[in-house]
């Protein structure tokens, strides 16, 4: 069978060596485990998330990296030099909070000098570094407000100057755009990414938001119970995630029991009872005829026409609901089987100027190309 686009998973090399080195790092409290063998590699200059739910162990991971809390086992390293038994003051690490935790009595000029008023500098060179990182997050003509006097995204920019002050080679980010309103969150994550690589200092993002994290990351963990179940980019963990947890954490998808009946170098033939036939998917190594797997179909991956076409994985269906979100509208569509299947579709148009691709009841077709179906056997 021809090849088709991303039959083949992603490769990477790296051949620096890790800036950031976590070496088994388990971390209890009594007889929980928050942080479970975690074994990690972060290169100098990245920004990497830590991405997973409330409990993952996400932040307890961050706290042991920044000293505040020491692993019950394992080592960490930053820049080749054992942190493992330092405590935070001998790490060359600064930490921004979600709470920011600005001093209220402060201007924004003082809040930024704070963390260097015990760095062996002249009150010159103090004063022009602190003008730098002003200067930085574009916050110079607001160095004498007070943080009430300023905004939101404004009294974050003022966190992350104070932070980035005392030049850390590692910065840690706790959930830092979580107090945001959503556009200015969407905003604010540029502005990170700008300010890091103007800096250049390795930046470690622990969040639960998943787009934050796909925006931001030059590579992502997604972490649940302790355990990281996948390390790589955006574009490696949404497009070709190793487990049913991954791909059901990052974005919308669609789950389907299936069969595996024949298989190949590039693509296997599955048997869907729910989708009352085969679908031809992107192979995986190790498959077999008659295992069991999962197939999963992202909702904008899926083809939506009141008329049937030829294209693979075509099968029908009937609109049960629909919802309109402005830049594109989700559909909810009933399979012969009773099963749901969403779908995303994009309105490219302005309502009004074109037919709706389907409405209420109407009898579908719904097609994905065989590069969109992902075989999961975990």
């Amino acid at each position: 069978m021809a090849a088709f686009p991303g039959a083949q998973l992603p490769q990477t090399s790296v051949k620096a060596p890790p800036f950031i080195r976590i070496e088994h790092v388990t971390k209890r409290f009594g007889t929980f485990t928050a942080v479970s063998d975690v074994t990690l590699e972060i290169q100098k200059g990245e920004i990497f998330s830590l991405l997973g739910g409330s409990g993952c162990g996400k932040t307890t991971l961050l706290r042991v990296l920044a000293g505040f809390e020491a692993p019950t086992e394992g080592r960490v390293f930053i820049d080749g030099q054992d942190m493992t038994d330092l405590p935070p003051y001998e790490r060359p690490v600064n930490m921004m909070f979600q709470s920011y935790a600005l001093f209220p009595h402060m201007t924004v000029e003082k809040n930024v000098a704070y963390g260097l008023k015990h760095e062996d500098m002249t009150g010159a060179q103090r004063a022009e570094r602190v003008r730098e990182m002003l200067d930085l997050v574009q916050l110079t003509e607001f160095a004498q407000r007070k943080p009430h006097q300023i905004s939101g995204g404004q009294r974050q920019r003022v966190a992350l100057a104070r932070a980035l002050a005392k030049q850390p080679k590692l910065l840690l980010l706790d959930e830092p755009l979580a107090a945001l309103d959503k556009k200015l969150r969407e905003h604010t994550q540029f502005e990170l990414m700008e300010i890091q690589e103007k800096t250049g200092t390795t930046f470690i993002v622990v969040t639960h938001d998943q787009e934050e994290a796909m925006t931001l990351s030059s590579r992502l963990a997604v972490m649940d119970k302790g355990r990281i179940m996948q390390i790589g980019t955006a574009t490696d963990v949404y497009e070709y995630p190793n487990s049913r947890f991954v791909a059901g954490f990052i974005g919308s998808i669609n789950f389907f029991e299936a069969t595996v009946r024949t298989t190949g170098a590039e693509t296997a033939e599955v048997e869907v009872p729910d989708l009352g036939g085969n679908v031809t998917a992107r192979a995986i190594p190790g498959l077999a005829p008659g295992q069991p797997i999962t197939l999963a179909v992202r909702p904008e991956k899926v083809h939506l026409a009141r008329k049937r076409h030829d294209l693979p994985n075509t099968f029908p269906g009937t609109v049960q609901s629909l919802a309109y979100f402005g830049k594109d509208s989700l559909y909810r569509i009933v399979l012969p089987s009773g099963h749901v299947m969403l779908v995303n579709s994009v309105n490219a148009r302005r309502a009004g100027e074109h037919e709706r691709v389907a409405d209420w009841e109407d009898a579908v077709f719904l097609s994905f190309d065989p590069a969109a179906a992902i075989l999961l056997k975990d």
